[in-house]
């Protein structure tokens, strides 16, 4: 005998679609891989912070800012940073180092 018309209807709301579950699959490994570089950016800016704090000789200073650059640039590069918030960083750790 035949299941009722509704019965059959909300077996088929329950399956998704293969390239959903793909999608949700990608998104996730995404989050992490953006989750794990942020945590990258902010240990080298806390270390840029440390090394003010410390007042460390401005040749030090430079590299730790040289090295945000590249990473906060490489971030742009992959969608993890907008441009601006990295521009804004930047200079504002720039500026903390002038002082």
């Amino acid at each position: 005998m035949a299941e009722p018309k509704a019965a059959a209807d909300k077996k088929k709301a329950k399956t998704r679609q293969p390239s959903a579950l793909k999608r949700d699959l990608q998104a996730e490994k995404r989050r992490l891989r953006n989750r794990s570089y942020r945590a990258t950016v902010l240990t080298t800016i806390r270390s840029l912070e440390s090394a003010i704090e410390k007042k460390e000789s401005p040749e030090a200073l430079k590299e730790k800012l040289n090295a945000i650059y590249r990473v906060m640039d490489k971030g742009v590069k992959h969608g993890v940073f907008k441009v601006q918030k990295a521009a804004r960083t930047k200079s504002r750790l720039a500026a903390r180092c002038t002082k």
